[in-house]
């Protein structure tokens, strides 16, 4: 059984890390970084099968792709936590030359980074090619991805889920995050979508719903929902309701935060909001 206590103190220190992070260059994506930092730990942690090390093949082992790239704040410090590259590391975030640039890249090699992203609405697709090369190579482990609801406005997410459900992926787990704010609004002021739930049934999916996505305890019992959904001819969309900057009250419920660093005196705020648990990089 998950210690839930110990995922969520790891969760209090991404959160931290986040703050931290963006606050050192006065640059990045804090808001959707905080409202994920439950999936993520809880992703890493518990629901994927991961393999000891990493190769860029992925053979043997569940496979995630984060589609929108911007909030790779929450992504590196999950995965240094993870074990996959030293804490010390995200002292480096968007420096010069660092392998921790403001959207994930590949080419300096960093441990569990597989695709560039950040050019919004082309994660599925490359979560999708993933899963299928999955089942050519008689490998039955999973593919997760993450996109956000704003990043749906995007035309080519379409055609990969009409695509998805079409040739029976069945063995994708897709994750949108539901927090109805992008960087100029909410998403319903910006370009209203209607049902996302809607969508993606009359496209051919399973979906479920994790109501409360930033709840530890609901999110593993979610995940494993979707994870028992897999492998019945039909790709399996989680719609996960979070709230953008959790966890830091200034910037809950908002898109001011977005792509807005907190200044000094904001960034004491929000550690003392979140108070130190496993130690501070």
């Amino acid at each position: 059984m998950p210690n839930i206590k110990e995922l969520e103190d790891l969760t209090t220190q991404v959160r931290r890390d986040i703050l931290r992070m963006v606050h050192k260059v006065n640059s990045g994506h804090p808001g959707g970084s905080l409202g994920c930092a439950e999936f993520f730990v809880s992703l890493y942690q518990e629901i994927m099968d991961r393999n000891e090390g990493f190769d860029m093949d992925g053979k043997g082992e569940d496979l995630f792709f984060l589609s929108n790239g911007h909030i790779s704040p929450v992504y590196y410090s999950v995965l240094a936590r993870s074990g996959y590259f030293s804490v010390d590391e995200l002292n480096t975030f968007r420096l010069i030359d660092s392998r921790l640039q403001g959207h994930p890249t590949t080419h300096e090699g960093l441990p569990g980074i597989r695709i560039a992203s950040g050019s919004l609405g082309q994660g599925m697709s490359v979560a999708i090619g993933a899963a299928q090369a999955k089942k050519l190579n008689n490998d039955d482990h999973l593919v997760y991805s993450l996109h956000g609801d704003g990043e749906l406005q995007e035309g080519q997410n379409w055609e990969a889920i009409m695509y998805a459900s079409a040739k029976k992926v069945d063995n994708l787990i897709s994750a949108i995050d539901l927090n109805g704010q992008q960087i100029d609004g909410s998403t319903d002021d910006v370009l209203p979508m209607g049902s996302i739930k809607g969508k993606f049934e009359a496209f051919g999916w399973t979906v479920i719903d994790i109501e409360e996505g930033n709840n530890i305890e609901a999110v593993l019992k979610g995940m494993a929902e979707a994870k028992s959904l897999t492998g019945k001819g039909k790709p399996v969309c989680v719609l996960l309701h979070t709230i953008m900057g959790n966890g830091v009250d200034f910037m809950m419920h908002t898109h001011a935060w977005h792509g807005k660093a907190p200044n000094d005196e904001q960034l004491e705020i929000g550690l003392n909001q979140n108070a130190e648990t496993l130690g501070d990089y």
